[in-house]
């Protein structure tokens, strides 16, 4: 229609007509140019063209070396000549800029999402590695290492080893530690030796009798204390003038021979017992005197040859005569208490099964408790009323074990007992005075409290008194 209006009008007029139809061509050209930032593109298509299918089965069959693959995101990019594209890449022509330019495919982009949360993640070259790291990484894989952590681990390794000592270092040290330890045995006789030498000083003395006391406690120790001589060297500072030396010899014996038969026949037939009576019969500090009756007490408990022998030496007379002389209570109780033990012990093993040291020799154990004939010589030097009168004493403990000896003495001290009105009224005021005291027990709750006992005792001698 506008090419009828041309040819039918004058020829100014189809000039002016063809000047705006330039002028619109024009317009509509920046128009285009403004709605795009690329100006005028080659529309974009995701299916590959023939030319680009040509394009791409060139580059596979190129050598990959020989090429420089272009590394596409999701953001348009130049790409330059000469470059390759990987498949499924986006590709256009920028009419402005006259380039090519790529981008990555919808497929591309969906490979690099994790979660949702990360897309269009760049596909940024590699760490690149030499023939020798490459060697290297080959290496530690066959090792069975990993390379990115063997170097933390021998860090700490090292710091590992820096806390310990090396296991050669430590053997070293504990073949000399087995070079300077010694056995029990080897400690008593260094010490016999350094007891037995005429250059050790009386402290030096006293310290290795100490040492000695605490190795004797176990029971082959001191057989072999006594198997080597050192149990005479012992008895023997019994005689010793320095009162220090008296009261640790007298310790180490007591120590020694508790509950220990093989050393309590080597004591009584090396004459200890005379010579620890002397120490209970002549002046000596208190300390001397209560170590030595703990010599005595271990030398007899459990021991009938040694009772009948202590018998026959006079020991009850001196016993009697320590417990009267004592202005203290501590001697009188433990003297009671040995008194206790020996008339307990025989009381015992005359009743069948409560041997207190059961075995095939049950029958030579009662001839033996046979002869030691205490109980009689225990009324006769006095002990009846002796005893007794530990009930004065303020301790529980020690009116207990009077209580207990004059019901073990009371087969021979019961007529005597029945005529001492002053022991009755001490009973019985012992009696009114563990009454109350068992009720405030009851009251805190304690219906079996010690009080009730020590009554209990109180009331069953004075049952056997009426």
């Amino acid at each position: 229609m506008l090419t009828g209006c041309l040819r039918k009008g004058s020829k100014s007029t189809r000039l002016k007509m063809a000047l705006m139809l330039l002028v619109l061509s024009c317009q509509f050209v920046h128009v285009l140019s403004e709605k795009s930032s690329s100006a005028l593109t080659v529309v974009e298509s995701t299916e590959t063209s023939l030319d680009d299918e040509d394009t791409h089965h060139m580059e596979e069959e190129s050598d990959p070396e020989d090429l420089d693959v272009f590394r596409p995101t999701d953001q348009w990019q130049s790409l330059k000549p000469g470059q390759a594209v990987p498949r499924g890449s986006h590709v256009r022509l920028n009419l402005q800029t006259r380039q090519r330019e790529v981008k990555l495919g919808e497929h591309q982009i969906l490979k690099y999402q994790i979660d949702g949360q990360r897309q269009g993640k760049e596909n940024t070259p590699g760490p690149s590695f030499n023939a020798e790291e490459l060697k290297k990484a080959l290496k530690n894989i066959k090792e069975g290492v990993d390379p990115e952590t063997s170097d933390k681990e021998k860090e700490e390794e090292e710091a590992l080893r820096a806390q310990f000592r090396p296991m050669e270092e430590l053997k070293r040290d504990m073949a000399k530690l087995d070079m300077l330890m010694e056995s029990d045995f080897q400690v008593i006789s260094r010490l016999m030796s350094q007891f037995n030498s005429s250059n050790t000083t009386v402290e030096e003395k006293i310290k290795a009798l100490h040492d000695l006391e605490y190795l004797v406690h176990q029971v082959d120790n001191a057989q072999n204390l006594a198997s080597r001589g050192g149990l005479k060297l012992v008895v023997d500072a019994l005689n010793s003038t320095d009162y220090r030396l008296q009261e640790s010899a007298a310790f180490v014996l007591g120590s020694a021979l508790s509950s220990n038969p093989v050393v309590q026949v080597e004591a009584v037939e090396s004459g200890t017992l005379q010579k620890l009576l002397m120490l209970l019969a002549t002046p000596r500090p208190m300390s001397v005197k209560k170590k030595a009756l703990f010599a005595v007490a271990s030398l007899l408990r459990h021991f009938p040859f040694a009772q009948s022998h202590f018998l026959k030496l006079g020991g009850l007379q001196v016993l009697g005569d320590l417990f009267r002389a004592s202005e203290g209570g501590a001697l009188r109780v433990r003297i009671v208490t040995i008194l206790y033990d020996m008339i307990n012990e025989k009381e015992l093993i005359s009743q069948t099964g409560l041997d207190p040291i059961p075995d095939a020799s049950h029958n030579e154990r009662l001839l033996q408790y046979a002869q030691v004939s205490l109980m009689p010589l225990l009324a006769e030097q006095g002990w009846c009323s002796l005893v007794p009168e530990l009930l004065a004493s303020p301790e529980h403990d020690w009116k207990e074990k009077a209580l207990r000896t004059i019901l073990a003495m009371m087969p021979h001290c019961q007529t005597q007992y029945r005529q001492d009105y002053t022991l009755s009224s001490s009973l019985h005021t012992l009696q009114e005075q563990y009454q109350e005291l068992v009720l405030s027990e009851q009251v805190l709750g304690d219906e079996d409290g010690y009080f009730g006992e020590i009554l209990a005792l109180l009331e069953t001698v004075l049952l056997k008194l009426k």
